[in-house]
């Protein structure tokens, strides 16, 4: 390596910031490649140190190694997923293997586990003394050490290395093509009367679309989700059946997705069908499982969470599962019948549900959320909105700097400073979709806060909304402002960490924790006061009318059972892959549709005009990113989240004493310490399940 790579020093930008500017693709895999060295030289040198194991000589030296290794990962990974190209997916593909066999070498490491252990020993004899934050440390990294198979011998290891590291490799390549698969199923549309019902906006984005593809009328491009947003304003009947259709048959060949595209991007590999890769990722995490003596993906997985056990997780997922199906059949019912009003005859179709669901909440509530959208203008909701409600908790407020470039031209970066002006964090704005981003929603860490090497966080906060054009600013729809909160609830459990170790920072936390703070932090987008500020007409200045206000919050819980069903569901159905015991898992691509259909029919939720949020195929949380058994998740957290909803609504909502008890107990401390004991610190008690039943109407 030399000193022209960016990436092999710390950066010298505020924050450290790493130089976007000056870094290249190769400098990406070059650093990485170097950097996995380095680490591994440092963490050799911890391991053989012949002196007594103390905090200093191992866990801070510990954190303190592989810091060219952690910088160039956490740029890398970030700019990949929001800005990819050919270049960043081989190097991708290239890296996710030898990471995989770098971390093994380290959590297989049985000298260093070794010091790990007689440090744990001189602590428990009071040779040593471990502050809670060491404490809790070593514990994690012992836990961690036994379920990574420090105990397997060396057959069991050689077969645990080959397993992670092809695990690696197909999580990778499914990420790759399920994005291509979804651009390949775009829906092409030359009749624009076909295209009734759509707003301006959506038109625009869909003519864009059209154009960067090289055709001829509109694109209609999705998103990851079952569900597709043009669903609920499309008119045309045959036309929304295309689309669903496009949707659902995303990831089982180029059969399926072919009728519907436009035009494949010249970079789409030949096959989207995912269901192969699904099959070996299924099968290869069940015999990883079993080998490190679980009985199953699923149970490894809820052992390193808060719910401990899958008995736990199928106990609050089969309990609240049916009851969701009960209520969408009501739903459905009244759907059916507003069809009949329409279209005499029909009966109700999956790509029904959605445009009827909007119809009928027009009526009830005579608000649609193309009569939203012109005040919701991105930068107002993002600086009015989600901005100053972390200022009325935490006291933190938000410059622009203009001059910190980000990872894209469209980047916009805010520099945050603590109540008493202190500058503290920055946080990197990424709004639009583009071809060459990832689908959905997300937060990252372009630095962990840590005091051990003096580090202040960095974090990300990524959407998929549509570029503005004609001079008109970006218009948000209601459940892209959610969104945005619920990603940005997950930007401040990062910049409000305070923790000694960068392992344990900010969102550092168990899989069926981490969503809790960003469900928390939806709730102020439905403050009436917070929505006074920022939902203002962008042309006229106008405030959005009080009763609209109103009108949205007695909505608020419509459409319920549809959107529990299909959210259940999809964590039924991650289960389902996760705890079938090798045996009896798929062996064929073949086979992937009818093990969906049997798991869905098994726990009740096989309701054919509500599917899964995600099916199988291209279910990118599971098999593609950090999901995997996991999807359960956001229920679990919603249990504190709805619980914490309590707590502050009984204390009197946004204040400042509020925000400073629930940043002191909970965000400061990320996963330095137990978070359930954090939860109970702050709450006085474990999470009452009751709230979440009664918001999602199962109680």
């Amino acid at each position: 390596m030399t000193i022209t790579n960016p990436l092999t020093q710390p950066s010298t930008l505020p924050y450290g910031l790493q130089d976007f500017a000056t870094i290249t693709d190769d400098h990406y895999r070059d650093a990485a490649i170097a950097g996995m060295a380095d680490h591994l030289v440092e963490i050799d040198a911890i391991a053989t140190n012949t002196e007594p194991p103390s905090v200093e000589n191992v866990l801070d030296a510990w954190e303190s190694a592989g810091q060219t290794l952690r910088r160039t990962l956490s740029a890398f990974f970030t700019h990949q997923a929001a800005d990819t190209n050919d270049t960043k997916d081989a190097i991708e593909e290239e890296l996710a293997p030898k990471l995989s066999a770098h971390f093994d070498a380290i959590m297989l490491n049985s000298a260093l586990y070794g010091r790990c252990v007689e440090l744990q020993r001189r602590a428990d004899a009071g040779e040593v003394i471990l502050d809670p934050q060491a404490a809790w440390l070593l514990h994690e990294n012992l836990k961690e050490f036994r379920q990574r198979g420090v105990g397997l011998d060396e057959d069991g290891q050689t077969r645990l290395k080959a397993l992670n590291s092809e695990i690696a490799t197909l999580q990778t390549e499914f990420s790759q093509v399920v994005i291509a698969g979804r651009n390949a199923a775009a829906v092409h549309v030359t009749d624009e009367a076909e295209l009734d019902g759509l707003s301006e906006a959506e038109l625009a984005a869909c003519r864009e679309a059209a154009e960067r593809r090289n055709v001829d009328g509109w694109v209609l491009e999705l998103i990851n989700t079952t569900g597709q947003p043009m669903l609920a304003s499309l008119k045309n009947r045959a036309l929304r059946q295309r689309l669903f259709e496009a949707s659902v048959r995303r990831g089982l060949g180029d059969a399926a997705t072919g009728p519907s595209t436009g035009s494949e991007t010249e970079s789409a590999p030949k096959s989207t069908d995912t269901r192969g890769l699904i099959v070996k990722l299924a099968r290869l995490r069940a015999e990883r499982a079993t080998l490190l003596g679980y009985d199953h993906h699923s149970a490894y997985v809820a052992d390193q969470g808060c719910a401990k056990t899958t008995d736990a997780v199928n106990e609050i997922l089969h309990r609240v599962g049916p009851a969701a199906v009960a209520n969408a059949r009501r739903e459905a019912d009244a759907l059916q019948a507003q069809l009949d009003q329409i279209e005499p005859g029909a009966t109700l179709e999956p790509w029904d549900w959605q445009h009827l669901a909007e119809l009928e909440r027009v009526r009830r509530f005579s608000l649609d959320d193309n009569l939203l959208r012109p005040y919701l203008a991105f930068e107002k909701v993002l600086v009015d909105g989600v901005f100053a409600s972390a200022t009325d908790l935490y006291g933190i407020t938000f410059t622009r700097r203009d001059d910190l470039v980000g990872y894209t031209s469209e980047c916009v970066s805010y520099e945050v400073h603590d109540a008493d002006g202190t500058p503290m964090a920055l946080v990197v704005i990424d709004p639009y979709a583009r071809p060459t981003k990832q689908g959905g929603a997300w937060m990252t860490n372009l630095v962990d806060q840590n005091h051990l090497l003096g580090e202040l966080p960095v974090v990300t906060n990524n959407c998929n909304l549509t570029r503005p054009s004609g001079g008109k600013p970006a218009l948000m729809s209601w459940d892209n402002v959610i969104t945005l909160f619920h990603e940005f609830g997950h930007d401040l459990h990062g910049l409000l960490s305070d923790v000694r170790y960068v392992s344990r920072s900010g969102t550092e936390t168990p899989r069926d924790f981490v969503e809790f703070p960003s469900q928390v932090n939806e709730m102020w987008a439905w403050d009436p006061e917070v929505i006074a500020r920022y939902a203002v007409h962008y042309e006229t200045g106008e405030p959005i009318p009080a009763e609209w206000i109103q009108t949205k919050l007695d909505a608020r819980h419509f459409d319920e059972g549809y959107e529990a069903t299909e959210t259940f569901a999809a964590m039924l159905l991650d289960q389902a892959w996760h705890q079938t015991p090798l045996a009896e898992l798929p062996t064929e691509p073949e086979q992937v549709e009818p093990f969906e259909a049997a798991a869905l029919a098994a726990a009740g939720m096989d309701y054919p005009l509500v599917p899964p949020r995600y099916r199988t195929a291209y279910f990118s949380h599971i098999w593609g990113g950090g999901y995997s058994a996991a999807y359960y998740s956001y229920l679990w957290s919603e249990v504190m989240d709805a619980d914490t909803v309590a707590w502050f609504t009984e204390r009197g909502g946004r204040t400042r004493e509020n925000g400073e008890i629930f940043r002191r107990e909970l965000l400061a401390k990320g996963g330095s310490v137990d978070v359930m004991e954090s939860y109970r610190t702050f709450r006085g008690a474990d999470p009452d399940v009751r709230h979440v039943l009664e918001r999602r109407g199962l109680s």
